[in-house]
């Protein structure tokens, strides 16, 4: 990466523009193309330095609901079960920990009922079952990773 992709990165991590032509701003604001700045995105993509390219929602301001979940998978059920609840649209995080509960992922929707039923529907599928812990408070942490040395 050269010192103009640390820039951009800077940019798109919080301030990406929510405008008709996103990557001629970016230009603007480097001073470049409109036509490099998305190409400079794609190989930032294409390199994988940038894994995903898309808008953060708070699910709450939204009228959604979320909870932390949790499970003790067995190995050999592991990839069935990870597979069982990457399917699931409300899925926003999927990790496996060193611990008895193993699996931990968030899923986001539209009542507590329709999360549990989501959570229901991986047990019936998967026979395992799932640790749900509703969030009762939340907790945001912004986190931008400063590329350049700019100030």
């Amino acid at each position: 990466m050269d010192a103009l992709d640390k820039r951009l990165l800077d940019i798109i991590q919080t301030a990406f523009p929510l405008t008709p032509r996103p990557y001629a701003e970016l230009g603007r604001l480097l001073d470049i193309s409109e036509e490099e700045a998305f190409q400079r995105v794609r190989s930032l993509r294409q390199r994988k330095i940038i894994r995903r390219l898309g808008a953060n929602f708070q699910s709450a301001k939204l009228g959604f609901v979320s909870t932390l979940c949790a499970a003790k998978v067995p190995d050999d059920r592991m990839e069935a079960f990870v597979s069982a609840v990457n399917a699931c649209p409300g899925v926003t995080h999927n990790y496996l920990r060193e611990h008895a509960y193993n699996i931990w992922f968030t899923c986001i929707g539209p009542s507590r009922e329709e999360v549990q039923a989501t959570l229901d529907g991986i047990t019936a599928q998967t026979g395992v079952p799932i640790l749900n812990l509703p969030a009762t408070r939340m907790f945001k942490i912004r986190v931008d990773f400063r590329m350049s040395d700019d100030d």
